[in-house]
């Protein structure tokens, strides 16, 4: 333990905040990691383009091609990110037997063997998502809202398909397993029928979730989008949708995606009010741009928000936190580790902030004194304490995190054809 550190401690001493019990706390919570990031969504179950609102940009070298490429790169970007971690996959990451293969909706638990080993293995859970988008009966842009019976029956057994999956993922981990329903359905222009989609996707989620057991350790979430690429009028999954169908089915969690709601709102600003009325919710951390562009996490304003909303609020036990960016102009690497250690800074800054101190200066009108407190924290010696975190958890510093991706970059990525 260095001077640096020892200095900062004191620092931190002096508004009752004791950095070493907030690292210890920082290293046992879980972010999930998603699978997608490395080789652009495209999955194993098709050869298509991406589709569905859903786009990624760029072409950089390297990407994953097969399951063990992505295998290996998930656990070089592991090896840069701090404390503890799950993996999140979607439906379209089967790997099936060689010459052998099913349609979404006859996806079965061996489809997942080689993942839950890898979970396993590495003493991770696993989060899980049906694949809505990316599929020839996604007929014109619609799945579970779909007129078309034959459509909506199919993508119902899928959803009931990946629950039979997520337990079994659940079982072999030995953690519960965040199963997310998101779905693209919408329109292009404006829609002669609002109302009529909604109960269609109401009806199916009510279907899908008739598979669940009582007691089972998969936990469903659905998750609200504002607009996707040729869905600019109307989504049928909107935020008072899903907010409103997890309220009245038990045991539904709802899911926020800070990049799925309009470019004047704040995921941040919502946590507390969930948290009010559900036991649990969830969270894709993300960074949009201008809109739902899915840019790497960094340590800005609204990544600190969110993670100081997650702490002050007792939530870090009934917060579900995972990451869902994919960009393919950068080293995928280190999209994956910058956005996780990022996420994960905001968290240590969060857990550096004296809540209960600020709480009562709120409490009692001194709201003179809270500004000068909290302006005063912004220069208090985070990067410090940061550093120590990543001694503690083995993980490169973060002078040295470049070196170690253009080293994997060089012997690995550059190779691939």
């Amino acid at each position: 333990m260095g001077t640096g550190y020892e200095e900062a401690a004191k620092k931190y001493a002096s508004v009752n905040v004791n950095t070493d019990e907030a690292i210890k706390k920082l290293m046992e919570v879980p972010v999930s990691v998603h699978c997608w990031q490395g080789d652009d969504v495209r999955g194993f179950d098709h050869e298509g383009p991406l589709s569905g609102g859903i786009q990624t940009t760029g072409s950089y070298p390297g990407r994953a091609g097969n399951p063990d490429e992505l295998m290996q790169d998930l656990d070089m970007a592991m090896s840069l990110m701090p404390g503890k971690k799950k993996l999140n996959l979607h439906a379209s990451y089967a790997i099936f037997p060689e010459g052998c293969s099913c349609d979404r909706d006859e996806l079965l638990p061996e489809h997942f063997e080689r993942w839950a080993g890898f979970a396993a293995d590495r003493g991770m859970g696993i989060d899980f998502n049906p694949t809505f988008f990316s599929h020839d009966k996604v007929k014109d842009g619609l799945t579970l809202t779909s007129p078309d019976k034959d459509i909506r029956d199919f993508w119902i057994r899928h959803g009931k398909a990946c629950i039979r999956i997520s337990r079994y993922l659940a079982d072999r981990t030995g953690e519960p397993c965040i199963m997310n329903i998101w779905i693209p359905d919408g329109y292009k222009d404006i829609p002669g029928d609002r109302m009529g989609p909604r109960l269609r996707y109401k009806d199916a989620l009510e279907q899908i979730l008739g598979e669940l057991h009582e007691d089972d350790p998969v936990k469903v979430c659905v998750e609200s989008k504002v607009f996707g690429i040729g869905y600019e009028s109307y989504t049928a999954g909107s935020s008072e949708f899903t907010l409103l169908f997890a309220a009245n089915h038990k045991g539904v969690i709802p899911l926020m995606d800070n990049g799925h709601y309009h470019p004047t709102e704040t995921v941040s600003d919502k946590i507390s009010s969930l948290l009010c009325y559900f036991d649990e919710i969830a969270l894709h951390i993300t960074r949009p741009v201008r809109w739902d562009s899915d840019h790497v996490v960094l340590f800005d304003d609204e990544t600190k928000e969110i993670a100081k909303e997650v702490v002050r609020n007792n939530g870090l036990n009934r917060v579900n936190m995972a990451l869902d960016f994919f960009d393919s102009s950068i080293n995928r690497i280190a999209a994956w580790a910058v956005g996780f250690r990022s996420f994960k800074k905001a968290l240590l800054n969060a857990l550096l902030i004296p809540h209960e101190e600020e709480r009562k200066l709120q409490d009692e009108n001194r709201m003179t004194e809270l500004m000068i407190m909290q302006e005063k924290l912004k220069t208090y010696p985070l990067g410090e304490i940061w550093e120590e975190y990543l001694r503690r958890c083995n993980v490169v510093s973060d002078d040295d995190l470049i070196k170690e991706i253009r080293q994997y970059e060089d012997k690995v990525l550059l190779k691939r054809v």
